[in-house]
């Protein structure tokens, strides 16, 4: 669940509250949070706080409710019949780019709180936030190449505007994990305290004393001069086509169950 609440007049804060599975993400959960963001801006709230519940901001995607997702009938996928087809479906990937354009689209500034491990889809989501404060504790990897998943072209745009280039690469292509340090190093994250959610709700209060309109301008004009170096429509055709062709190989099905069963996966590139 996300658990919602207002420590200040202002602020609001959402709890990604799902210890039990290290506070990964479910379509639901996604939809969920960004309906919580949609209602902070009609309430009038003029900052956000995202965070996780325990010693784990999220664990990425809930890799066992994807293995389900991407097999037709809940069941392991056999060699041959692809990632996502055969009746297969993905709910994840969908929910998941609308509430990271949520975080980017809404003329709020909304802040990451991250007190542990934010892996996958959870360094992903805090890319997408417009302020971001890690503990000294925190850790952050994109394991993608592990899995025979990949990112949408918007989400490595996120990652390259956050980190450059040389960063992304090396973060996206050995799917390494870094620590708080080398994260503000790089630039993933922007401060590194003690206690992330006290400061990150500090930093909201701040916020949501400045001039909205201002703030709001330039959130806009930071995503738009952000996309506005994106690659041309056929380039973009392509990295679809690239994504697709990961989330239908065979290879997704293996590194999926590799995962569940604990051991290094087998890759064939099919």
């Amino acid at each position: 669940m996300i658990r919602w609440s207002r420590p200040a007049e202002r602020v609001g804060l959402a709890v990604i509250d799902r210890p039990e599975r290290r506070n990964a993400l479910s379509a639901e959960l996604c939809q969920e949070l960004r309906a919580r963001l949609e209602g902070a801006v009609a309430d009038g709230l003029r900052a956000v706080v995202i965070t996780g519940e325990g010693r784990v901001f999220c664990a990425g995607a809930d890799l066992a409710r994807r293995a389900a997702d991407t097999a037709a009938d809940g069941a392991p996928r056999t060699p041959g019949t692809g990632g996502i087809t055969a009746g297969g479906g993905d709910t994840f990937r969908p929910a998941f780019e609308a509430l990271c354009s949520t975080i980017t689209g809404i003329p709020i500034p909304v802040v990451a709180a991250d007190g542990g491990p934010a892996i996958g889809a959870g360094t992903q989501l805090v890319a997408a936030c417009d302020l971001r404060v890690a503990a000294e504790q925190a850790t952050f990897g994109i394991p993608a190449v592990r899995l025979g998943v990949m990112l949408s072209a918007a989400n490595i745009r996120r990652l390259v505007q956050a980190v450059g280039t040389a960063a992304a690469q090396d973060l996206l292509l050995t799917g390494r994990t870094v620590d708080a340090a080398e994260a503000a190093r790089l630039g993933l994250v922007h401060r590194v305290v003690g206690d992330a959610r006290a400061a990150a709700l500090a930093l909201a209060d701040e916020l949501a004393a400045l001039a909205p309109l201002t703030l709001a301008g330039h959130k806009q004009a930071l995503v738009a001069l952000a996309e506005a170096v994106a690659p041309d429509p056929e380039r973009l055709a392509a990295i679809d086509e690239a994504e697709r062709r990961c989330f239908e190989s065979d290879d997704l099905a293996e590194g999926l169950a590799a995962f569940a069963e604990k051991r290094p996966p087998r890759f064939e590139g099919r």
